[in-house]
């Protein structure tokens, strides 16, 4: 009998996975067979994610550290080479935000966004290209096709923008840009680069600010959420009348993943319940 598994048999690096999206994208590639590179900030959140997918028969190894340190990228491919002996699909979706409108929004703010949700995935990318772009010159010599994935995580702010987040839209936007450029130059050698823009998803990001919940970066706390009267105006504008779950977001990301998406390249899959603008 085939392995009915989507990914069977693939490695894959899946960013900020830890937590959240993330997290639900990795557990979900482990269950259709792909050995998975888990990566956290913060690595007791991504050590726990990796003993869970282990746990459950899967093949998980840790990588935590910042995707903003210019040093890691080199870092996160190696670890998921050696473990797994190549990488066939890259997930580029760790990040957070840091809102204000333009008049009151710093500079550190605006390099922050830039580099989490910009620089970051261009410096992973170009770290795998021994073990993608280079391997597949080596296939397509030996009259093999063998297809490699990169998803990118962007946004309807991406799309549409967004206001108080023009860090985070010119980010999300940048990175639909590196989606489509990468596309047309990796596309001769079987390497699909597609991006999905989420809209309401139920993450720490989204949950309400009065909560109160902030992480660290660079040594200042960062407020997370966004207020609760927002958060209830927003779903009038989902005609699902909902937010989406974490699960509910990694769906469309196996199936860009997949041999089922061999033949997508340079697409923004919204996933948004039906909201765009």
């Amino acid at each position: 009998m085939s392995d009915y598994r989507l990914l069977a048999g693939k490695s894959a690096i899946v960013t900020g996975s830890g937590r959240g999206i993330g997290r639900s994208i990795a557990k979900l590639f482990s269950d259709h067979g792909a050995s998975v590179v888990i990566n956290d900030i913060d690595a007791e959140v991504a050590e726990t994610t990796a003993k869970d997918i282990n746990d459950e028969g899967g093949r998980a190894v840790v990588c935590a550290g910042s995707v903003t340190d210019e040093e890691f990228p080199a870092r996160l491919v190696e670890t998921a080479a050696g473990a797994f002996g190549g990488i066939d699909i890259i997930v580029n979706n760790a990040g957070y935000t840091w809102d204000a409108v333009i008049q009151n929004m710093s500079d550190e703010q605006w390099h922050a966004m830039i580099e989490v949700h910009l620089t970051a995935p261009f410096r992973i990318i170009r770290a795998a290209t021994p073990y993608m772009r280079e391997a597949a010159k080596q296939e397509i010599a030996e009259g093999r096709r063998v297809h490699r994935k990169i998803i990118n995580v962007s946004s309807t702010s991406g799309v549409a923008g967004n206001a108080g987040q023009v860090n985070y839209s010119a980010g999300k936007m940048g990175i639909v840009g590196v989606t489509k450029t990468m596309a047309k130059e990796w596309g001769r050698f079987n390497i699909n680069v597609n991006a999905v823009a989420y809209g309401f998803i139920e993450t720490r990001l989204t949950q309400a600010k009065e909560k109160q919940e902030t992480i660290e970066r660079e040594g200042k706390d960062v407020p997370l959420g966004i207020p609760d009267a927002m958060r209830q105006m927003a779903v009038n504008f989902i005609p699902l009348g909902r937010a989406g779950t974490p699960d509910e977001a990694a769906g469309p990301v196996l199936f860009l993943a997949s041999p089922l998406a061999d033949y997508v390249t340079g697409h923004v899959l919204l996933v948004t319940g039906g909201s765009y603008l």
